[in-house]
Parts: C-alpha cells; sequence; structure tokens
C-alpha cells in the first residue's frame, strides 16, 4: 500500500460522522394535589371496606354536622351580597286619627309595599321566607319571621306586642292590625332593612320649601305668611287632593315649621280635599 492511499484511508476515517451520542432522559416528578376528602368520601370508603355499622353511624353524622356548617356559611355569603345592593322602601301610607290626647298621625309602608321589595330581592339570592303567628294566655301576639336558605339553613327573629286598640278598632281590627305590624317588621328586622320617608314627605313634592320666619318672641307665635303660603300652596293642594295627607294633617304637618297658619289659610287647604267632589 503506498503512502497516499493511507493518508487517504485515515482522512477518510476522521471525516465520518461519528453517531450522536444520546442524552439522559430525566423525569421530573409530577406533584398530585389530592383533593381534601369529605365526610361523603369517608362514608363511600368505609362501606367498599366493609366497616362496621357504628362506624358508619359515625361517619355520617360528621356529613350531617358538614353540610350544616357549609350551608350556614352558603347563608352568610349570600345574605353579604344582598345587602350590597338592598331595594329601597319607601313609607306609602298615610294614618290620621283622633284620640283623647288630641290627633295622631303618622307615614308607614304597608306590609304589600315591603313584601313585594324584599322578597323579589331576596329571591335572587336563594332566600325565602315564611311567618309563624303565636298568641299567648295573657293575650299578646307574636310573630316569628323565618329566613331560610335555598341549602336548608334558616334564622328567626320574633316581634310580640298587645292589641291595637287605637282609631277605635274592634278585636278582629286590632288582631289583624298587629299581625300586620309584627310581620311587617320582623321581616325587615330579619333582613336587617329599614324604610324611608317618601321624596316628598317634606310637603313640597321635591321642590323648594320656603321656610316662614322665626317667631321674635316664644310668647307671641308668628303668624304663616301669605307670600310664603302662596309659594308653596301649589305642591300642598297636589298632595291634599291626592289624598296623601287629610287637610287636617297638613295643616298640623305646616304648623310644626313654626309658625300657625290664619283661618283663611286653613279655609283654602280644606277646599282642596272637596275639589274632586
Amino acid at each position: 500500500m503506498s503512502t497516499a492511499e493511507v493518508i487517504t484511508e485515515v482522512t477518510d476515517f476522521d471525516i465520518a460522522e461519528a453517531p450522536a451520542a444520546k442524552m439522559p432522559v430525566v423525569q421530573q416528578p409530577r406533584m398530585m394535589v389530592a383533593a381534601p376528602a369529605t365526610p361523603a368520601d369517608l362514608v363511600r370508603y368505609a362501606l367498599e371496606s366493609g366497616a362496621d355499622l357504628d362506624r358508619l353511624e359515625r361517619l355520617m353524622e360528621l356529613q350531617l354536622k358538614w353540610e350544616a356548617n357549609q350551608a350556614r356559611k352558603a347563608f352568610v355569603e349570600a345574605m353579604a351580597e344582598f345587602k350590597l345592593n338592598p331595594p329601597t322602601i319607601y313609607k306609602d301610607k298615610h294614618v290620621e286619627f283622633r284620640t283623647d290626647k288630641g290627633i295622631t298621625a303618622y307615614d308607614h309602608a304597608t306590609i304589600g309595599n315591603v313584601v313585594e321589595k324584599v322578597v323579589a330581592a331576596l329571591a335572587r339570592h336563594g332566600f325565602s321566607h315564611r311567618w309563624i303567628p303565636h298568641r299567648s294566655d295573657g293575650g299578646m301576639i307574636s310573630i316569628t319571621c323565618v329566613v331560610t336558605h335555598k341549602l336548608g339553613y334558616s334564622e328567626e327573629t320574633t316581634l310580640e306586642a298587645g292589641l291595637d286598640q287605637s282609631g277605635g278598632k274592634n278585636n278582629i281590627q286590632a288582631m289583624i292590625s298587629t299581625k300586620s305590624y309584627l310581620e311587617r317588621h320582623s321581616l325587615l328586622a330579619a333582613v336587617g332593612l329599614a324604610t324611608k320617608d317618601t321624596p316628598d314627605d317634606d310637603g313640597a313634592t321635591g321642590g323648594t320649601y320656603e321656610q316662614p320666619p322665626a317667631r321674635s318672641t316664644p310668647s307671641a307665635p308668628q303668624q304663616y305668611s301669605q307670600e310664603s303660603f302662596d309659594k308653596n300652596k301649589a305642591s300642598w293642594r297636589e298632595i291634599v287632593k291626592s289624598k296623601r295627607k287629610t287637610p287636617t294633617g297638613m295643616i298640623a304637618f305646616i304648623e310644626t315649621k313654626g309658625a300657625l297658619l290664619t283661618d283663611a289659610q286653613k279655609l283654602t287647604i280644606d277646599s282642596w280635599s272637596h275639589e274632586n267632589e
């Protein structure tokens, strides 16, 4: 073999591709996160493993307690969401009657108004309600409002009162009046809401109320000025005509502002109630 042939063979050998070395494969361990076992899972495991009856009963009791706690937490969470956007409940009825001490007049939200606003808002968050009436041997009436979440947890609020004999009611009317009052306020108390005065309860129907001049001396009440009366009478007239206030109630309301109406002004207010006749 010549020297040239040897050089060629060696060169060919050097430039031949060597087989690629295989890199070792390193397998990364996978972290398996197990879901927390519920009491129901434990009961199922106990059944599969042939647990005795006593152990199964203890596990079932644990399951019931766990479900009750979950329902309680769901109630609290849903009530908090309800409070983020609570309904607005305005007083929609005026009540006025005469007693030995004078005229009693006030506004309140009717039971229909309260239920209409509150129940629909509660239902959107999975709540329902019911009332449980009770009458004691002494004649006291109690109403228990039960608010229940869809998962089963419920809370109760109880109010109690005697018969409402105001305004010349008979016994049945007095009982219904008390029942309605307690239902209305037990529901409001159970959900932590309160009613609001209507926007025009200041007698101005959303307009500007002009306060009459202050009295110069406490012993000499000042008459309501005709100028102030004329500025407010349009809105007051509408309130009386719509029967949101009686003439007597309107007069009493105006005079609480610190000045007395004249007889002519009182007659004008009274005449508004007869315009629809």
